[in-house]
């Protein structure tokens, strides 16, 4: 029996890059099995279907105030546009904020982004469009945000879309 002995060489920069697909390889799977896989609240968020009963529907909208996600209202001011974006969570109202706001329209409405913040603040503590205060300055500021924050809500609200899901034949 001839036993030669074999001398294998190893590159420290093979090895490396070895180690680093391998770690991006097992990263990658995780990451496919999280992305796929069933989560358990799942169904409890979504409006039902047409084929649910009105029982289930009601049941799904005391568990529900809002369908998750982002809703915005445009409003024009001095023919500039500005988004009113309001983000929700089944049951709260988690985010408002202004978008596409301009120097532009801050200069010409200096009152609008103090009278938003105030607004927000309120709504935060609240989680309601209820019993909203404002200064008899910002009056029409207030009423026009309330208005553009009020039809992002309506968007969002799971009882509209469970209304307009169930008919009655």
């Amino acid at each position: 029996m001839s036993a030669k002995t074999k001398i294998v060489v190893l590159h420290m920069k093979e090895l490396i890059y070895t180690g680093i697909f391998v770690a991006l390889g097992i990263l990658f799977v995780v990451l496919l099995i999280m992305m796929f896989s069933p989560d358990k609240e799942e169904s409890g968020g979504q409006a039902p279907t047409e084929t649910e009963s009105s029982g289930d529907a009601e049941q799904a909208s005391s568990d529900a105030v809002y369908i998750p996600g982002i809703y915005a209202t445009e409003l024009v001011l001095g023919g500039q546009t500005v988004d009113v974006e309001v983000i929700v969570e089944k049951d709260a109202i988690t985010s408002i904020r202004l978008v596409n706001l301009s120097e532009a329209v801050t200069t010409m409405y200096p009152l609008l982004q103090p009278t938003f913040d105030s607004i927000c603040t309120q709504i935060y503590e609240t989680q309601s469009l209820e019993g909203i205060t404002y200064t008899s300055d910002s009056k029409y500021t207030s009423l026009v945000l309330l208005e553009a924050i009020q039809n992002s809500l309506d968007k969002a609200s799971a009882i509209t879309e469970l209304t307009e899901d169930i008919t009655i034949d």
